[in-house]
């Protein structure tokens, strides 16, 4: 797990060096434990290296092969490489390492820009070919590792995170050229999206999109030698680069074969979590409570038998929103090694500042925190840390997922089973949200905005005109034609997010974070299932919990309610710190003035803030204005 940045100047001219020892300075916590930077005049790449597997020094990057030739600087895991590595041995290949780093290369040396494909797990790489002059750039299935760049006539700049381009755009003078999105602004106020496009919060830096390549000629005049065919897209208004779309999901569950039974569910899942075990330090779990990640630690205790595993949990206290050390605590009399830590009010005021600079972009609530402490709990203690991350969106475990479910039926004119299942969840369901999405869903496109523009009415007027009509959040998440569309929808446009804090939380404190769940065969053929394998009588993630029977702790396999990483959000935002950052410094900024309608919103305020949506904006607004201050300022 490592850090990658780089520096193209299509016009051939030098680049100061230092420009890139500045970029990969600000990733060092990606990787603390070796770096190396290859320079070419006009183009540089930078590396920063979390050791996993192969600790060696056969492990520095960026890695020549054998020729010279070719140059690869890569963040991520590959899982299946011994798989690969055989296969390349039986075709005359050689290897001076035991990295999966090696083993990438030359799978692009062997089969080109198709070589992703044989790939199961997560990356972010760029390949540069020193005789053709071209720079080849991938990115994993799902988002799991994080890729942006910025683009213009004479630059490409790419890194693991943004905080490096801003920098080299500074150092290069050209920083004039990006801006805030407001687009990107609009959809993070009113509907909680981030990274369900190839946007982000700056203007003109982009992302990488889950599932794409992109190339490049980084000499002039030698775009011949990119091979390209008409799946490949100018992606830019200079001409510079080209993106395709290399997976798409749903042309594999054409061709996906779906459970019959959920034992064959446990066996590919145990199968996926035992290449995540694959590693050359030590491995704990971050223990929510929740199915998901107790599914994993179940495995690992009765499959895997790892009696002596770590686990890093955050709790809140008794009834407090959030806590689930209850649940967590099923596992006191089989685990020694059981971490907790406490995130609340003060921990939170105390590294607001680090915590917000993690990211580089406003996140829509406090959650991530959550996750961020558990991180900061689970360093020292462990490199490689497993969580559930991706079960909700390939299993339908979110309530609102119910709503899709309930479309479909009634739909379909299944109104037997559609009666039934209205009747289960009220037996088994304590929370109406999966009855009050199914209205939503059901309304037209344009009454879902005007519904949510309602609930955040403290919104600016003219700020609202100007971006409510251009955004595709309603059309891509909340407007989904069937529930597996819906399942879909949510793995190409919402989960990134999610993946993204996961990124940031756990490499800011030089750790790796692995996601069973997200294994490609597992997400295809779960999601190629019958529609009884989610929801069945009321009860979601039906073919996970009856895949775990004798293996999760009943109460656990049993539990209704959701809750992943919930904070106490309101009762945080009322504390001291927040209050008077809100009075003294969010009303009169003139930057959230510009988005927010102060007469509603103080309004709001005096209501004592028992309105809902009150709490999450006051964190986004508070987001906004250290984002925009630290970027624009």
């Amino acid at each position: 797990m490592c850090g990658i940045s780089g520096i193209i100047n299509f016009k051939e001219t030098f680049i100061d060096p230092s420009i890139m020892q500045g970029m990969m300075k600000l990733i060092k916590h990606r990787g603390p434990d070796n770096e190396g930077i290859y320079n070419n005049n006009h183009i540089t790449i930078g590396h920063v290296r979390l050791s996993i597997i192969d600790l060696s020094k056969n492990g520095h990057q960026p890695m020549f092969d054998q020729s010279k030739r070719f140059l690869i600087s890569y963040n991520g895991e590959v899982y299946n490489f011994k798989e690969i590595k055989k296969e390349l041995i039986d075709l005359g290949y050689s290897f001076f390492s035991e990295t999966d780093t090696e083993v990438i290369l030359y799978s692009y040396i062997e089969w080109g820009y198709k070589c992703v494909e044989k790939f199961n797990g997560m990356w972010a790489f760029v390949i540069i070919d020193t005789l053709k002059h071209t720079i080849f750039l991938s990115r994993d299935r799902y988002g799991i590792k994080p890729l942006y760049y910025f683009v213009n006539n004479q630059f490409l700049i790419f890194s693991s995170e943004i905080r490096p381009i801003v920098y080299a755009l500074k150092s290069l003078k050209i920083y004039n050229q990006i801006s805030p999105n407001y687009q990107n602004i609009f959809d993070y106020l009113l509907f909680n999206r981030t990274d369900h496009n190839k946007d982000t919060f700056f203007k003109k830096i982009n992302k990488i999109q889950h599932g794409h390549n992109l190339i490049a000629g980084y000499k002039a005049n030698n775009y011949k030698n990119l091979q390209l065919d008409s799946t490949w897209s100018h992606n830019d208004e200079n001409n510079k680069i080209f993106i395709k779309k290399w997976y798409n999901l749903n042309d594999r569950l054409n061709i996906a074969e779906p459970f019959s039974k959920p034992d064959e569910f446990r066996e590919l899942l145990i199968s996926s979590i035992k290449l995540r075990l694959i590693s050359d330090v030590q491995i704990g779990v971050c223990l929510s409570g929740g199915l998901d990640s107790s599914t994993i630690t179940s495995i690992l205790l009765n499959v895997f038998n790892k009696n002596d595993l770590n686990t890093f949990s955050a709790i809140y206290g008794k009834s407090v929103i959030g806590d689930e050390s209850s649940f967590i605590n099923e596992y006191n009399p089989f685990l020694d090694n059981m971490h907790f830590i406490n995130p609340n009010e003060d921990s939170l005021s105390k590294d607001f500042a680090r915590f917000l600079s993690t990211f580089s972009e406003p996140i829509p609530d406090t959650s991530p925190y959550a996750q961020y402490k558990v991180m900061e709990l689970a360093k020292g203690k462990a490199v490689v840390l497993l969580n559930g991350q991706g079960a909700d969106e390939i299993l339908g475990g979110y309530h609102y997922f119910y709503g899709f479910y309930l479309k479909e039926l009634l739909m379909k004119r299944s109104f037997k089973t559609f009666s039934n299942e209205i009747i289960a969840y009220f037996n088994n369901q304590s929370s109406m949200l999966g009855i009050k999405s199914f209205i939503y869903f059901l309304l037209p496109d344009y009454l879902k905005l005007q519904l949510r523009i309602k609930q955040n009415n403290f919104i600016n007027k003219d700020f609202l005109s100007e971006y409510s009509k251009s955004n595709n959040v309603i059309n891509t998440i909340y407007s989904s034609r069937t529930f597996r569309d819906s399942l879909i929808d949510h793995m190409d446009y919402k989960l990134e997010h999610l993946l993204k804090w996961d990124d940031r939380n756990s490499m800011h404190f030089s750790l790796e974070s692995r996601v069973p769940f997200l294994d490609f065969r597992v997400v295809e053929r779960t999601l190629a299932s019958n529609l009884d394998n989610f929801i069945n009588k009321g009860v979601t993630k039906h073919i996970l919990r009856e895949s775990m029977d004798g293996i999760l702790p009943n109460r656990i396999k049993n539990r209704m309610d959701k809750v992943g990483f919930a904070t106490p959000i309101e009762s945080w935002l009322k504390s001291k710190f927040f209050t008077e950052k809100i009075k003294n410094e969010i009303i009169s900024d003139p930057f959230i003035n510009q988005l927010i309608d102060l007469k509603k919103f103080n309004l709001k305020l005096d209501e004592n803030n028992d309105n809902q949506y009150v709490h999450p904006f006051l964190w986004k607004a508070i987001n906004l204005k250290y984002w925009h201050d630290e970027f624009f300022n």
